[in-house]
Order: C-alpha cells, then sequence, then structure tokens
C-alpha cells in the first residue's frame, strides 16, 4: 500500500510540474552495447535521441563524458515542447584493448535536472606488427645490426659472432667480405636474390691483436662491388681482451705476481708548461714471477714507461709522464686502468691528484 501511495505521490508530482511548465526530458535508450569493436577500425560512434515531453523549452546545459576517451556533442539550441534533440557519443580505442563501461552526465533544466547514460564494450587489440628482422642498412643490403659485441675474448683465442642479412630489394645483391689484420668477415652468399637471406660470419683473431682489454674496431663490407670507409657501409665490433689464468698450475700461482698500487695516486705539484713532467708510479710487483704490464689506459696527457721484462719482485719500476703544457696552474684528476698479469687482480682502476704550479 505504501509503495502504491509513493509511486502515486511521483505520478502526480511529474504531472503538476508539468502543469507548471516544466521541461521533461525522454530518452529512447540510456545505455549502448558496442560489443566487440577493432582497435584497429577507429572511433565507434551511437546516437541517444530524447525529446521533451514537458510544457516549456528544453535546454542542456552541459554533458560530460567520464573520460577522454569518449567525446559527446549534443543540440545546443532549446528543445521546444513535443520536439525532439540528440546526443552523439564517439569512444576512442586507440591504446584501450580490453573491456570498456563508461558515463555520460547530462545536466538541463529538465524536471529530472541530472541524466546518466551508459556505453560499454570490449576492444580487440591490434595485431602485433612483425618485428623487423633486418632494421640496418648497408647500401641496398638489409643487415640485423652494425654493431658486434665479442664480450670477453681470452688472448690468443679466436672468437666467433653472425650478422643476418637479407636482400630486401627488387635486384639481385653481391656481397664481399672486408679483412683487416684482426677481423675475417666471410659472407656466405656471394649473390643475394631479393628475398633471399644470408649470414656473415666475424671472427676476431686475438693472436694477431696485440692489445689487451677494450678494443674496438671498424671494417667496411662491399656491396654490388662498391665499399667505402664511410658509415654507410661500416660495421662496428667492441671486445674485451682478456688473459687466460684458467691453465696455470698451483705451483704458478702460489709463485705468481701480485700488483699492488692505492686506489689513489697523489703526484704532488707539477711544474706548468713542461712537456714531460717525470714521477715514479708507486706500482709495486708484491709476488716472485716479473709483474708484466699488458697495458695503461689514460689520457693523452700522460705516459708509462716500465721495463720490457716487467717488475721484479718488490719494485717500482714504473715511471710516468704528464705533459703540463696546457695546464692552468690549478688541481687536476685523472681516472686510469691498469692491466696486468696478477691473475687474482689483473686490473686495477686507480685515481690520479696533482697540482700545477
Amino acid at each position: 500500500m505504501k509503495k502504491m501511495f509513493s509511486v502515486l505521490a511521483g505520478v502526480l508530482m511529474a504531472t503538476a510540474m508539468m502543469a507548471q511548465g516544466e521541461p521533461v526530458i525522454t530518452f529512447e535508450k540510456t545505455s549502448h552495447d558496442f560489443g566487440k569493436i577493432n582497435e584497429a577500425d577507429g572511433r565507434v560512434t551511437t546516437v541517444f535521441n530524447f525529446k521533451n515531453e514537458g510544457m516549456s523549452p528544453l535546454v542542456l546545459s552541459n554533458v560530460r563524458a567520464s573520460c577522454g576517451c569518449t567525446t559527446p556533442k549534443w543540440t545546443r539550441e532549446p528543445i521546444e515542447p513535443g520536439a525532439t534533440g540528440a546526443i552523439t557519443v564517439t569512444y576512442n580505442p586507440n591504446g584501450r584493448p580490453g573491456r570498456f563501461s563508461k558515463t555520460i552526465t547530462v545536466t538541463s533544466n529538465a524536471v529530472e535536472g541530472t541524466t546518466r547514460l551508459y556505453i560499454k564494450g570490449e576492444v580487440i587489440p591490434k595485431p602485433a606488427k612483425p618485428v623487423n628482422k633486418y632494421p640496418y642498412k648497408v647500401a641496398e643490403l638489409s643487415i640485423s645490426d652494425k654493431n658486434i659485441n665479442f664480450g670477453d675474448v681470452y688472448k690468443g683465442k679466436a672468437a666467433m659472432q653472425t650478422l643476418e642479412y637479407a636482400n630486401q630489394t627488387q635486384a639481385d645483391i653481391t656481397v664481399e667480405g672486408s679483412y683487416s689484420n684482426d677481423l675475417n668477415a666471410v659472407a656466405t652468399l656471394a649473390e643475394v636474390k631479393p628475398g633471399q637471406s644470408g649470414t656473415l660470419n666475424v671472427e676476431f683473431n686475438t693472436a694477431a691483436c696485440n692489445t689487451y682489454g677494450p678494443y674496438k674496431e671498424t671494417f667496411y663490407l662491399k656491396v654490388n662491388g662498391k665499399t667505402e670507409q664511410t658509415e654507410t657501409y661500416a660495421i662496428t665490433m667492441v671486445a674485451n681482451v682478456v688473459e687466460d689464468f684458467s691453465q696455470m698450475t698451483e705451483e704458478q700461482k702460489l709463485h705468481a705476481p701480485i700488483a699492488e698500487v692505492g686506489p689513489e695516486v697523489n703526484l704532488g705539484i707539477l711544474p706548468k708548461g713542461k712537456s714531460k713532467v717525470s714521477k715514479v708510479f708507486p706500482l709495486v710487483n708484491a709476488g716472485d714471477n716479473a709483474l708484466l704490464i699488458r697495458r695503461i689506459i689514460a689520457a693523452d696527457d700522460m705516459a708509462f714507461y716500465a721495463p720490457k721484462t716487467g717488475l721484479k719482485s718488490g719494485k717500482k719500476a714504473l715511471k710516468i709522464t704528464v705533459n703540463t703544457t696546457n695546464m692552468a696552474a690549478t688541481k687536476y684528476q685523472r681516472n686510469i686502468t691498469i692491466i696486468t698479469n696478477d691473475p687474482k687482480n689483473p686490473v686495477k682502476n686507480v685515481k690520479l691528484v696533482w697540482e700545477v704550479q
């Protein structure tokens, strides 16, 4: 009985408001299900039609969506009693795979004041783009990479890496290997037909490489009989040449050299304007056998000199010279790397400090 009374009261109130001239907005639908839509197909749209069933003009003051992916457009001019209007709602599925549910809030001068509309659906994501297996170019040839990293390579050993290439043109392509003292690049296919692929085998021969530590070299391919020492034809390789201590016996390890130097070395005060200022560098061999300096990586304004036979046990015969010609009178700091035949600590990183006066 109470429920019937409430419904009757509501009807009477609405009737009274209509009698007083209030606009009344009535929608054909208040929700829409787009179902499954494809992200690749782009935006989808639905229209919510409505009618003014009141006694005075209806004005929509605002239509607001719950997120920026949903865009509403609506009838802006006043809708006379008995006339109709429309709210067009567009949803953008780009970058929004999966199910969605959005609300559109309609504010007007109607009896209801605020009405909510709803859209929902499910976005089927775009198919993933195929990964380009050959994103780099060497002239007309497509190649998997223009950089090769061999990582750590034992001195005296050879290491092999491969690069894949393909002919993505409509004409035949010829490929020839490029050679250097340390690298041997061999093309497995001398002639590559359109759509055909091949493998470039690059061998790094450390026996011919007279260095330890970080190593970098560039070689150049010959494509269709042409090559230049330019970026177009260049392939860059990097490696870290290390000494192989794995074959040492326990007796050899017991008498191995030991490189001792602090993390920071102060060279003191150096005179300004000199091309060679010499200092004894405090690198000591605390082991039995000779300590061999494999390489010192330092700035161009420094040079190091060590006996070819190495540092004998207990000696610090390493010498450093600093070029202060272009140095201002101030304090300096440089980081250097010392590579030796110390099997336990073959790499030492040292900070050098000094002052020029």
